[in-house]
């Protein structure tokens, strides 16, 4: 007889159980504990608990049943029955909560919606569920990882609001994106509250706009998970923007009643899986789920089960042996840069390229020879403007420091940054960073096919035909395994980012990592910690997976045999030789599976590739005759801004409300006139603050539109265009193929169409074209229908 039913959610970072009392359904015991990646150890010690609450009975008296990402590697060891999360999820959900419309429950990693709807012919409820399967960004860990590198407690971040907090522009779509804003904001001196209020508000949208799929979530809402449940700014923020979805898509809601209402935070919210795991059980036969105790698991644990993952995911090393190595080292070991010497008194003329990236802003002087006199490359400090500014001084002091005179001849700008720095030193271009590289790389090397450009956070395929571009690739969803990734890495393991790549070098074998979601490779490196592996074995099994990351899952190149034999590496990830190595090697297996056998260059000046292709351009320019209209050293010397985001930034002239940026510059001119700045905005209205300025940019709008011929309209209006084809039936005789009857059709034709055209031109009334057309097809109906007899009499019997 069944006395207890036990369900268990083991998730990615937290592990949760229930003890039901199969009589009455009552709860006996429950508890909620992150694991730490010690999946396995949490359960037993959950199980031990559980055994001590039921008196230790019999195994026939309890069935178990397991739900969540890490509960089916436990099944085998407890006897239990798995059940899929959206299936133990709905289920308690209607159980407890029959009126319920919409679910959304957060995890550590996990991401889940489910949207009930009845069927009009049943009248029963069926599920539209969807999940996160490729991307972690918008779930429980972002919030952890940023809100560990803000230092904030655990209790004082559940306390943590949302209404009535400045918000500020922060990206949901990737942890990493989302980190990188947080730690910008972070330097501007936003405060802690706010910054956690923008991540609530980022994660939130991330989910409304990506994993409804389009869907709207209907009322009555259900918030379950441990971040919704634990975190009372998370709440606030579903509360404040549902209903807003609601009102923009004109959702009917009960009368008098409070939208926000109609949004719970159930009881037991973080326990619902396990609760739906239970009462999957209910359904089953009495042999499903039959518990075996904790023998199983225990034994599992004591006989090095970890060893045993680490064997079963082991790999060799980045090179199979020293003389491998050594020759790659010899090969792409990057020689060091001389900048040019400088006499005392001499005039110096350059053309000066920016590249205001997402981690590191980047400098170059370019002879009008196109040779590379100075550069200079540092890591961002939060201001692109800033940062600019440190760049460029610094060039003049190595120039000025040799007594000689520095005179910028033209100034490009690229990047992230490229349009607010163009403004800020008035700048004579600037370009997208696809064409900046596609310069640089063809300037320095002849015959190029592919550029691949790896940076802090981007990632660029650049495909080229006779120095054009074909076609090119650009992670907009996910900078997973980028260099910025890599970097925190080597910090979290006290290890230089300089130094990443002798460590990985070092590592005989490596953990196989999956391709994918930077905080789903977090987690892997957490628990291959857990495993028994080394920093320099996990340094160098995350190399190992960054060409999988940059070809296949973000660039979806899996067909190598089209790209070309000449490949140019750039960016400033390709100082790190091991992801150098991992990158070679990936590329020339995928080639001679082609029966191909490539070239790869890591491009000289890789970091500041983007800056020499800006400065190329500013050169060519020069040579049409364009002059520089560059502010000069002295007020980039003496720049001063002060940054406003604020309500009273927001733009007004659209539905779109963007969240706009002025920037107020002083001495950023020759004539020492402020200026103002705006950033943020998504069309040209927004680049103005007056009413009248945005009625004359509408007219210029107007202008262009009148003037310039709608080729989408035109395209359609040819595409239903009729070619008016002639009818001809096309059949055979046994004399010969088709001639007898293809005269006959096309004679028939002909006389038909001189009939239509004959009515057409000598009546201008509808009616009688009309008679006219209705005979004529009348005509050629009948002689298609006598020629198919015809063929059909003389056609002889298979």
């Amino acid at each position: 007889m069944i006395r207890w039913r036990i369900g268990l959610d083991v998730g990615s970072t937290t592990v949760k159980a229930v003890l039901v009392d199969a009589a009455n359904d009552s709860v006996l015991w429950k508890d909620y504990q992150r694991h730490e990646t010690r999946q396995a150890e949490k359960t037993l010690e959950f199980l031990c608990k559980i055994g001590e609450a039921m008196g230790n009975p019999p195994p026939g008296d309890v069935r178990i049943f397991v739900t969540g990402s890490g509960g089916s590697a436990l099944t085998g060891l407890l006897g239990a029955k798995f059940v899929q999360e959206v299936n133990a999820v709905s289920l308690a959900v209607e159980k407890s909560y029959p009126d319920c419309n919409s679910v959304v429950e957060l995890g550590g990693q996990d991401a889940k919606i489910i949207i009930f709807k009845e069927d009009p012919e049943t009248g029963r409820k069926r599920k539209i569920p969807s999940m996160n399967d490729k991307c972690a960004g918008g779930t429980g860990s972002v919030i952890d990882k940023i809100n560990l590198k803000l230092g904030i407690p655990a209790a004082q971040l559940c306390a943590m609001g949302y209404k009535g907090k400045k918000l500020h522009p922060v990206a949901g779509k990737c942890g990493v994106f989302a980190e990188t804003d947080i730690n910008g904001l972070q330097k501007q001196g936003v405060p802690p509250d706010e910054l956690m209020a923008s991540l609530f508000e980022a994660i939130i949208q991330q989910n409304l706009s990506v994993l409804t799929r389009g869907n709207t979530l209907r009322p009555k809402v259900l918030l379950l998970g441990g971040p919704n449940t634990f975190i009372k700014g998370m709440t606030e923020a579903w509360r404040v923007n549902i209903p807003k979805v609601w009102e923009e898509r004109k959702v009917p809601l009960p009368d008098g009643v409070d939208p926000e209402s109609l949004i719970v935070v159930p009881d037991d919210a973080q326990y619902f899986a396990a609760l739906g795991a239970v009462e999957f059980g209910k359904e089953e036969p009495e042999c499903s789920g039959c518990y075996r105790g904790i023998d199983g698991l225990r034994d599992y644990l004591k006989n090095g089960a970890a060893t045993g993952q680490k064997k079963k995911a082991s790999g060799k090393g980045l090179a199979s042996e020293a003389k491998e190595l050594a020759g790659f080292q010899d090969r792409y070991r990057p020689e060091p840069f001389t900048p040019v010497k400088f006499q005392p008194g001499q005039r110096v003329g350059a053309f000066l390229g920016v590249d205001g990236g997402s981690t590191s802003t980047k400098a170059v002087l370019l002879s009008p020879e196109r040779e590379i006199l100075v550069k200079s490359y540092g890591l961002s400090a939060g201001n692109p403007i800033e940062d600019t500014k440190q760049r460029i001084l610094e060039l003049r002091r190595y120039v000025e420091g040799q007594g000689a005179t520095l005179e910028i001849l033209g100034v490009g700008t690229t990047g992230y940054a490229k349009d607010i720095l163009r403004d800020v030193l008035k700048a004579d271009a600037a370009i997208v960073e696809t064409v900046a590289h596609t310069e640089s790389a063809l300037h320095f090397y002849d015959d190029v096919d592919v550029v691949c450009d790896v940076g802090g956070q981007d990632i660029k395929i650049i495909v080229l035909k006779n120095g054009k571009v074909k076609d090119f690739k650009l992670n907009t969803q996910c900078s997973a395994g980028n260099g910025y990734f890599l970097q925190n890495v080597a910090k979290d393991f006290g290890v230089h980012v300089e130094q990443y790549a002798d460590m990985a070098f070092s590592a005989e074998k490596m953990p196989e990592f999956s391709y994918g979601c930077a905080v789903f490779l977090q987690s892997d490196i957490v628990n291959f910690q857990r495993q028994g592996w080394k920093p320099p074995e996990i340094m160098a099994g995350l190399a190992a997976i960054l060409p999988k990351n940059i070809w296949l899952y973000v660039a979806q190149m899996s067909n190598f045999s089209s790209l070309g034999q000449t490949f140019v590496l750039q960016g400033g990830t390709q100082h790190n030789l091991a992801a150098v190595k991992a990158q070679v090697d990936f590329i020339r297996s995928k080639k001679r599976c082609a029966g191909q056998e490539p070239t790869i260059i890591v491009h000289e000046h890789c970091g500041e590739s983007g800056a020499i292709g800006a400065a190329m351009e500013s050169i060519r320019l020069s040579e049409r005759g364009k002059k520089t209209s560059f502010i000069g050293f002295e007020a980039v010397a003496q720049m001063a801004y002060q940054a406003i985001t604020s309500e009273s930034t927001i733009c007004c002239f659209c539905k779109n409300h963007c969240q706009r940026t002025f920037i107020s510059i002083e001495s950023a001119a020759a004539d020492g006139i402020p200026r103002r700045l705006i950033t943020g905005n998504a069309c040209e209205k927004g680049s103005v603050e007056d009413a009248k300025e945005v009625r004359a940019i509408t007219d210029q709008l107007d202008a262009v539109l009148d003037r310039t011929e709608n080729l989408p309209a035109v395209a359609a209006k040819d595409a239903f265009k009729s070619s008016r084809p002639r009818n001809v039936s096309r059949s055979r005789d046994r004399r010969s193929p088709s001639r007898r009857n293809w005269a006959f059709s096309r004679t028939s034709s002909s006389k038909s169409a001189t009939t239509v055209s004959r009515n057409a031109s000598t009546s201008s009334r509808s009616k009688p074209r009309t008679r006219a057309l209705k005979r004529c097809c009348r005509i050629s109906i009948g002689v298609s229908r006598i020629s198919s007899r015809q063929d059909r009499r003389e056609l002889p019997m298979p």
